[in-house]
């Protein structure tokens, strides 16, 4: 269960790290609220997974999760550089996550 845990909490990073975008800098309210929510949210369940897992691993995955995902979202919704170098980096960050992920087994 932890992993699942630790999964949600990286994906609510994603939200929280987009939704600064939206925010314009704590000036509109439901993005900033909605983005508040999500930092909340992805912390508590951080804890949730480091209850059982290692703290390393579990840091690691879920900044690992928030980049990927941020980085992709970035591109597909304001146009941010897809070079290959740029894909390539994001690739190894995915190796990265799922190597500490099989070797937590």
């Amino acid at each position: 269960m932890a992993w699942v845990y630790l999964t949600l909490a990286g994906l609510f990073e994603i939200g929280w790290a987009i939704g600064l975008k939206y925010t314009e800098g704590f000036t509109r309210l439901t993005p900033s609220i909605l983005t508040a929510i999500s930092m909340v949210a992805s912390v508590l369940l951080l804890g949730l997974a480091l209850k059982t897992l290692p703290v390393g691993t579990g840091y690691a995955v879920w900044t690992g999760i928030g980049t990927v995902g941020t980085a992709l979202l970035g591109i597909a919704l304001f146009g941010e550089p897809a070079t290959a170098l740029r894909l390539g980096c994001i690739g190894l960050i995915v190796l990265g996550i799922l190597g500490l992920r099989f070797a937590a087994t």
